[in-house]
């Protein structure tokens, strides 16, 4: 390995830009992470936390019958620094990995300062530079600022893609009627972690017609935007249909109410998002209504009638590149492979998905400045699929952003039938994808790559 590395610029101190930080320094490649808040906020971010979660508090399942199970079971054997921090920091979520945002936002900076490598620069990047052999990697998320977005725009010669995300309410717990509500865990599995709050028919049709009459936030070019799927407002599913809800987050399967022994025919599930358990988020209800109409709306929600909102729900535009027509497979800027880009600027949706893309671009910047190669991760791993395959699809005449799932991974090699096989299907696919990265990690072509990491350890 060279002996002296060059600085590499982070820009961005979300989930990308610090795992991209802390992957650099396990390479002993110093860098500067910049940081454009508290100086330049954004209409979602509440403060000026490293790695501020923003939506959600859940990092989504841990069953290695899941698809993000697995993918956490992947990053962990690539040593994935965040993960580790999340688990230090998570709250009762039952299968799923949850984090309380304060404390998760202060171990990740904790860890960021005590790293001699890292420099941590609170000052926003407006441009980018066009030329030099500097390394960037630019992971500044889809709420960058219009500034920095014009520079990439420039670089990339049109106007890239959005599209808009939304976020849900938060309430107090004191505030909940615990007689009314309800703990559960879908069909029992691990602790009663979830409150739970149930609808018979009648009360779900005047909630749901509700939604439908509440009127609905401003939002810039909103009917020009495409809505990801995977976070789509509350009010524009039961939009089509009245029974959308019931089958969609407020799916009552596996959630029996002991009180009356029966299934309700609809449920809004309650997820903790501290450590202390005084702040609960209501299970995908993103929404864009008037906050008045919020307070209005899902007050109407058994156990909710009292509810202190202490977080509403809002709508953010969400900016990301078109990948495979701008980037390499290496994540650098045609024309500009000093520029490179992680995170959700590169089209992943989701938390572990950026932490991984922050991970991945950071390796493939440490094995150029080691003067290696770093062969393409399996496509049958799910991290490879996504970050190799899905990502540089050219095949589609309009990229989207992807969650990892399943269906990016070529089929087995014999697929099994029926009910039961399509969950056999699941743990097939989590087998073989954990073991072909041990395979990758041990190929010759990586282990000097490796040495050098672990050599900082």
């Amino acid at each position: 390995m060279p002996g002296t590395m060059p600085t590499v610029h982070v820009a961005g101190g979300g989930l990308a830009g610090c795992e991209a930080a802390l992957q650099l320094a396990r390479f002993g490649i110093p860098s500067i992470l910049h940081e454009m808040r508290p100086t330049t906020p954004t209409p979602a971010h509440k403060g000026d936390r490293l790695a501020e979660i923003v939506c959600s508090n859940s990092l989504k399942s841990t069953a290695l019958n899941t698809a993000s199970g697995v993918f956490k079971s992947e990053l962990d054997g690539l040593g994935c620094r965040l993960l580790d921090l999340a688990r230090g920091t998570a709250v009762p979520a039952g299968a799923a990995l949850a984090v309380d945002r304060e404390l998760f936002s202060a171990a990740v900076e904790l860890a960021l300062a005590n790293e001699p490598l890292i420099e941590i620069r609170r000052e926003e990047i407006t441009s980018l530079p066009v030329a030099g052999d500097t390394p960037w990697i630019v992971a500044t998320g889809p709420l960058s600022s219009p500034a920095l977005l014009a520079s990439v725009h420039q670089l990339t010669g049109d106007d890239g893609l959005s599209f808009f995300d939304a976020i849900a309410p938060t309430v107090t717990l004191d505030s909940l009627d615990l007689d009314v509500l309800y703990r559960a865990a879908r069909y029992d599995r691990g602790e009663a972690d979830y409150l739970n709050a149930a609808f018979d028919r009648e009360g779900y049709e005047a909630f749901v017609a509700a939604i439908d009459a509440a009127e609905r936030a401003d939002a810039e070019t909103f009917e020009k935007g495409d809505l990801f799927e995977g976070c789509m407002p509350v009010e524009e599913i039961a939009a089509r249909g009245r029974e959308t809800l019931a089958h969609g987050p407020m799916r009552p399967v596996g959630l029996m109410d002991p009180r009356t022994g029966q299934r309700p025919h609809a449920v809004v599930q309650l997820r903790q998002e501290n450590a202390a358990g005084t702040l609960y988020g209501l299970v995908g209800f993103q929404t864009r209504l008037k906050w008045g109409e919020q307070k209005r709306v899902f007050r109407m929600i058994p156990g909710l009638e009292q509810a202190e909102f202490v977080r509403f729900g809002q709508l953010h535009r969400n900016s990301y590149l078109d990948t495979p027509r701008t980037l390499n497979k290496r994540f650098a800027l045609h024309g500009a492979p000093q520029l490179r880009f992680a995170g959700q600027l590169t089209g992943v949706e989701g938390y572990v998905e950026s932490i991984a893309s922050g991970l991945w671009t950071a390796w493939s910047v440490a094995a150029e400045l080691q003067g290696s190669e770093l062969p393409d991760l399996p496509p049958t791993t799910l991290i490879g699929s996504l970050l190799c395959g899905y990502l540089f699809d050219r095949t589609s005449s309009r990229f989207t952003p992807m969650n990892v799932n399943f269906g990016l991974l070529p089929p087995l090699d014999q697929s099994p039938r029926g009910r039961r096989g399509k969950q056999l299907r699941k743990e097939l696919f989590g087998e073989r994808a954990l073991d072909d990265l041990g395979s990758w990690l041990a190929e010759p072509a990586l282990r000097g790559f490796l040495a050098a990491a672990e050599g900082q350890c």
